[in-house]
């Protein structure tokens, strides 16, 4: 069974300081608006709201670091030639996989492993998290998905959670916080999941490169041929633009 999702790429406008706090159980889609090209952009969350939860979306923005991540919900062919990639220009990732994603491609997983990237938790069965509201429920997704990982690499995962889609709940951040885990989102994506409408190479650039800002978490889908194709050539322009590239691990 092949897992697909659209991350929620709309444009909102950060209004959440004026107005009360949702309850704990509303479920919330992540969005993200744009201002000036090269400034971070507004979360519907605050990064300083997020971290009371041990999440974020940023990094720290007064540095030119930027943190690459995968999202695996599937394997169509392309993630040997990313891995390769990060290889050759040394960079680090981190790769969020599901339970479908290490059973299919063990070997995969374990060259994520070995070849020292951040494997994280985007749950056994990707579903909509939001409506689990059970914590025994909600740790069993990320938990299978931890002795899956461990039998299959030998070794333990590490502890940062996407949840699928983006979409979240304060009940949410509060349970995985309380596993032990650091919730993650993203500052700078676009729509690259389409097998059959993949972007232009110059599609690509267009969206990728002037939204890129300090301290940006930037996400990609392993399914994109034209990620993969473009990989070598984007690493490149960011590095020449100032960028380095760090570690999810390193964002304090």
């Amino acid at each position: 069974m092949k897992y697909k999702w659209i991350p929620r790429l709309t444009a909102v406008f950060l209004i959440s300081a004026l107005l009360p706090a949702p309850p704990a159980a509303a479920a919330e889609n992540w969005g993200l608006g744009f201002g000036a090209p090269g400034a971070p952009p507004a979360g519907n969350t605050s990064n300083d709201a997020l971290r009371q939860y041990d999440a974020f979306y940023l990094g720290d923005t007064a540095q030119k670091v930027i943190y690459l991540t995968f999202d695996a919900g599937y394997e169509n062919g392309h993630t040997a030639s990313i891995l390769d990639t990060l290889r050759e220009k040394e960079a680090p990732a981190a790769f969020f996989i599901v339970g479908n994603y290490i059973e299919k491609e063990p070997g995969l997983t374990r060259r994520m492993c070995q070849e020292g990237h951040i494997v994280g938790n985007h749950t056994y069965h990707h579903p909509d998290m939001s409506k689990i509201s059970d914590p025994g429920a909600f740790q069993r997704e990320l938990a299978s998905l931890e002795s899956l990982y461990k039998e299959t690499t030998g070794q333990e995962m590490r502890k940062f959670y996407r949840p699928p889609r983006g979409v979240y709940s304060l009940e949410n951040l509060k349970q995985a916080q309380s596993l032990g885990y650091k919730t993650v989102f993203w500052s700078l994506a676009y729509v690259d999941w389409l097998e059959d409408k993949q972007p232009s190479r110059e599609g690509a650039f267009g969206k990728l490169l002037p939204r890129i800002h300090p301290g940006a978490v930037i996400l990609l889908h392993t399914t994109s041929r034209t990620n993969a194709e473009i990989l070598p050539e984007l690493i490149d322009k960011w590095r020449a633009g100032g960028y380095t590239l760090g570690r999810l691990d390193e964002i304090a």
